[in-house]
């Protein structure tokens, strides 16, 4: 399974259920990198993006807690567990694991891939994941773009394998 997120200095990920910056090409490395593919998400996350819809061209599991929750185009479940049993269905190498931040730090211990846009900035946030450059018994980055720039903004993508 894999996890795929933009993160800040501080490993930031959202304010106020929104994105903590819109870069092109971050959401073009989505786009294609999801595209086919099963996300998983929170409810939260599904409900940020425009209209509250499923992403398209893609398999959708969305995490909820209240059991009457039900969304057109997307599988509902109500626990980690349930998304995990639901993932099964898929090659895991397919599975992409998209937030929110609560979602995040659940199924880390299930993934094995993470790629992260790090964007070399710090912004005012209330979400963040764990930091993967601090978990070196666990993680490790195997690779590293050159540097990138949108207006003033520097970021880098990099890919994390579990060790």
């Amino acid at each position: 399974m894999n996890l795929i997120v933009a993160v800040d200095k501080n490993w930031a990920i959202g304010y106020k259920n929104d994105l903590l910056v819109s870069i092109p090409d971050d959401m073009k490395f989505f786009r294609e990198t999801t595209t086919g593919k099963v996300v998983i998400m929170g409810k939260n996350t599904l409900e940020s993006f425009p209209n509250s819809k499923p992403l398209k061209n893609r398999v959708n599991i969305v995490i909820a807690l209240e059991k009457d929750y039900k969304v057109d185009g997307a599988t509902v479940v109500y626990s980690i567990e349930e998304a995990l049993e639901e993932a099964k269905k898929y090659n895991t190498e397919d599975v992409f694991v998209i937030g929110g931040g609560s979602i995040y730090k659940q199924m880390l211990p299930y993934c094995d891939t993470a790629y992260v846009t790090y964007v070399n900035y710090e912004y005012a946030a209330d979400t963040f994941i764990p930091n993967l450059d601090e978990m070196p018994d666990e993680w490790e980055m195997v690779e590293e773009s050159e540097e990138n720039t949108y207006f003033d903004l520097e970021y880098y993508f990099r890919t994390y394998k579990r060790k």
